[in-house]
């Protein structure tokens, strides 16, 4: 898959708009494939479309509900929205998944955020 590989290099290049354009084809021959879905999504989030990078992730993860990344890059995108119960959800399963230390780092501040907002508005 080439168009994978120049869409890959054009995301690590810091070029998500130009990696999507790579990818366009790929994401309607190959619906099935969550690496392109991941790949499309983390383009997505690169390039702060992040409800189109939350349907990304969500796809993946109804591909492949073990992908903790998916998960871990689901709750950030979520936490990019303010949307911080849930970030914090995903967050949580993504490091029961796989304890690494980004991940458990990525809940304590979404965890802290939320106790911060907590106590800001009385606890509600």
């Amino acid at each position: 898959m080439e168009e994978f590989r120049r869409a890959e290099d054009l995301l690590e290049r810091r070029r998500p708009l130009d990696a999507l354009k790579a990818l366009a084809p790929l994401l309607e021959t190959e619906q099935a494939a969550a690496s392109v879905h991941l790949l499309a999504a983390r383009a997505f989030l690169a390039s702060a479309q992040f409800r189109r990078a939350e349907e990304g992730f969500l796809r993946v993860l109804e591909l492949d509900p073990s992908d903790h990344y998916a998960r871990f890059a689901l709750g950030r995108t979520l936490q990019r929205q303010s949307r911080l119960v849930e970030a914090r959800t995903q967050l949580r399963m993504a490091a029961a998944m796989d304890p690494r230390p980004e991940y458990q780092e990525a809940l304590g501040e979404v965890s802290a955020n939320i106790a911060i907002r907590a106590d800001r508005t009385g606890g509600a």
